[in-house]
């Protein structure tokens, strides 16, 4: 926008320079001559810097806005699957944790240009498998279909399935405020001090927009058309446990290809691919009142493959999108006084559903 004003000004200054004819103030003013006396009439169409005429919308350029209507539903499934090898003191550990989060939407109102909707976790299944022993939950099942594992961690996701919180979106669709954290982190910590303690200083505000952005920050925020690419960054500060640095490579592929379509689900939509690249930085504050601490250390990903993302232009929401990430890097954690430095490799794949009707059975 300042380059613009500079431009107008210069453009005005040019067009008063040309106005008063580039006379010389050293030379005698020319002498009256009555049959010349009349000054020259200024045409205004010569002097006015000419107006930019608007450029036509590109017909090919599509907007890739969230469609809703007050208190009609939408529901989205989130899977996540990672394969961490950690190596400590010269031992491999593997660690497999999968996961889904069943989420339901309600737009409640719209003031002005701003939505008002409620985002309620359905439902959610966990399994984490640490060299064998297993730790599993699934929510659709008596008690969590709990046979054995963690009372803390089983607790944790028992208090995760019925969450709720009122996501606000301003005119541009952002996440502009998310209201329930306080009872998010109460319900989550209660009785254990040390997971209340490590909610209170990750679960930021900042941490609970992005968390709870019905788009995932997927989309663009302006028309495209197909062949155009643009960027997205974003950094989540975690507090004690680090902070990510993600940048988004997008571009729009356009309509869906007929191998896509073979998918009934992907009969209308637009496609778009994804490059992502993430930077994991350890905290820089010492935290208190935790058993551990991340002193150092950094990852980053590698060998960034191409996640795809499918556009409902019907329903006007994502249809589905799955994003790969590979980690590697080091840190120094200590626990007791004590440093260790880990080495770790992870594989991470998530993909993303979204529906009329609720996944959760």
């Amino acid at each position: 926008m300042s380059r613009i004003r500079f431009g107008a000004a210069l453009a005005l200054i040019v067009a008063m320079t040309a106005a008063v004819g580039g006379q010389d103030p050293k030379k005698d003013p020319p002498k009256n001559d009555p049959k010349k006396t009349d000054p020259a009439k200024v045409d205004p169409k010569k002097v006015d810097p000419p107006k930019e005429t608007p450029k036509p919308a590109d017909p090919n350029a599509k907007k890739f806005e969230l469609k809703l209507e007050k208190d009609k539903k939408f529901y989205q499934e989130m899977t996540t699957s990672v394969v961490q090898v950690i190596k400590v003191q010269g031992q491999d550990l593997t660690q497999k944790q999968d996961s889904t989060f069943q989420f339901k939407w309600t737009p409640i109102k719209q003031e002005g240009d701003k939505w008002y909707l409620e985002q309620e976790v359905e439902g959610l299944k966990m399994s984490i498998d640490i060299s064998g022993n297993v730790i599993s939950y699934d929510s659709s099942k008596p008690d969590g279909g709990v046979t054995a594992g963690n009372p803390t961690l089983t607790q944790f996701f028992k208090a995760l399935v019925g969450a709720k919180f009122t996501v606000i979106l301003d005119k541009n669709q952002k996440v502009e405020k998310v209201e329930g954290k306080d009872k998010f982190i109460a319900d989550l910590g209660a009785g254990s001090q040390q997971m209340d303690t490590l909610l209170k200083k990750i679960m930021t505000d900042d941490a609970l927009r992005q968390m709870c952005d019905p788009t995932f920050g997927l989309t663009p925020d302006s028309p495209k058309k197909p062949g155009d690419t643009w960027k997205k960054e974003s950094t989540l500060d975690l507090g004690p446990i680090g902070s990510y640095s993600v940048t988004y490579n997008f571009k729009y592929v356009g309509p869906a290809s007929e191998e896509d379509k073979k998918d009934p689900a992907k009969k209308d939509t637009d496609k778009i691919e994804v490059e992502t690249n993430l930077v994991y930085n350890a905290p820089k504050a010492n935290p208190e009142g935790l058993l551990f601490r991340i002193k150092e250390g950094k990852l980053t990903s590698t060998n960034p493959t191409k996640g795809l993302i499918f556009w409902d232009t019907k329903a006007q929401r994502i249809q589905s999108a799955e994003i790969g990430i590979s980690l590697k890097g080091e840190l120094t954690v200590t626990i007791g006084g004590t440093d260790t430095k880990v080495e770790l490799n992870q594989e991470q794949k998530t993909k993303i559903v979204s529906s009329d009707t609720s996944f959760k059975k």
